[in-house]
């Protein structure tokens, strides 16, 4: 059904930092500079981009937006860790297993260094 997520950032060194870090912690590779300056990351088929608004505002996060990577429990955990030390900040309840309508699900939560809403999910 997607073809890719993309979310702004108003300083792509520092958005490099955090989704590196975060991307190798759950198993993927650094991005990559496409020739228009945006970030590209490319993971278990999925296209997640990195850039600077194109209409030249600041960019800002969706509220009420949140992306989702598929991940293990041990990798969230990774992922968490390496968010926290690269500019992201500690959202919701600490990572651990939750009951949603009858599902457990391992959960982490993260908002970038531009707040945009992240999620590590693992369906138990």
């Amino acid at each position: 059904m997607y073809s890719h997520m993309m979310v702004g950032a108003n300083d792509l060194d520092k958005a490099k930092t955090f989704y590196d870090a975060t991307f190798k912690a759950m198993g993927g590779n650094e991005g990559v500079v496409d020739p228009k300056g945006r970030l590209v990351y490319v993971h278990n088929g999925g296209v997640f981009l990195v850039t600077k608004p194109i209409d030249g505002s600041p960019a800002t996060a969706g509220n009420g937006c949140t992306i989702g990577f598929a991940m293990t429990p041990e990798q969230a955990d990774a992922w968490y860790e390496a968010g926290k030390e690269n500019g992201g900040t500690a959202i919701e309840d600490p990572p651990g297993v939750r009951d949603i309508g009858g599902t457990a699900m391992y959960l982490a939560y993260l908002r970038d260094p531009d707040g945009n809403k992240l999620c590590a999910l693992h369906r138990m």
